[in-house]
């Protein structure tokens, strides 16, 4: 039997100072990483670094933080390159401390991703810290089945992402944090996906990896009493699920 290769659906795989290590240590863990860019620059970079190799999918981003100081030829030419990507991310809004400033630009450069059509076609990693009923209710609005990457908003809009069609990536330190565990507590197993996040994330006492995401199914198997095989099939059906945009069967 073919044992389901798990996805990395968040990782900032440019970020480590040794990305081919990792990518090579996460191929033999039997994960396959998106790697998330934050501008269309970088996913042009990363695409040619990283050349033609099977276990990463190099998705194109433009992070809200970046989106402040935007100009019109940087949101075109995100657009220009959506055909190119098999992925989307990191997209989103940051209304935190740091990112409030910028609302009004991010919120222009968010809606104007979403109006293309081509963004409902293609799975899509979002952020959206500080910012998450704006983000639920946008990505409701224009019909997106995006992932919500490392929620930590109210609990109350968790039902609304699930009735948008959104799903929730868990990463290593999520499932370690006492903060996250009602969130996971709420989650119906058929929206979850994972993530690394990182080098961003925490694995411990070191920045998490791809091949971390063994020891979060492991966690979350243990959370929905089931066998560590059937919750990597059960992630690995939600993830092909998100590719052919099928609502999830009824709780």
């Amino acid at each position: 039997m073919t044992i389901p290769v798990l996805t990395d659906t968040h990782c900032h795989i440019d970020a480590y100072d040794n990305p081919l290590t990792v990518l090579d240590e996460a191929h033999a863990a039997g994960v396959h990483v998106v790697a998330v860019t934050e501008d269309p620059g970088k996913f042009r970079l990363l695409r040619t670094r990283l050349g033609r190799r099977d276990d990463v999918d190099v998705a194109l981003g433009f992070h809200p933080l970046r989106a402040g100081d935007a100009s019109p030829h940087d949101l075109a030419r995100f657009l220009r390159l959506l055909p190119q990507a098999t992925w989307i991310g990191e997209i989103g809004l940051d209304f935190s401390r740091i990112g409030v400033a910028t609302r009004k630009q991010q919120l222009r450069v968010f809606d104007a991703i979403l109006a293309d059509s081509q963004v409902r076609i293609r799975p899509v990693t979002v952020h959206s810290r500080g910012a998450e009923r704006e983000t639920i209710t946008r990505l409701a609005q224009a019909q997106v089945p995006a992932i919500l990457h490392w929620y930590t908003g109210p609990l109350a809009a968790v039902d609304d992402a699930l009735a948008a069609g959104l799903w929730f990536s868990i990463n290593p330190a999520m499932v370690r944090s006492k903060k996250s565990g009602p969130l996971l507590q709420r989650l119906p197993r058929e929206r979850v996906l994972l993530e690394s996040d990182g080098p961003f994330a925490r694995s411990g006492n070191r920045s998490a990896v791809p091949s971390d995401l063994v020891g979060t199914l492991d966690h979350l198997a243990r959370l929905w009493d089931i066998s560590t095989s059937e919750a990597r099939k059960t992630i690995a059906q939600n993830l092909l699920r998100l590719h052919t945009y099928d609502e999830p069967p009824a709780d």
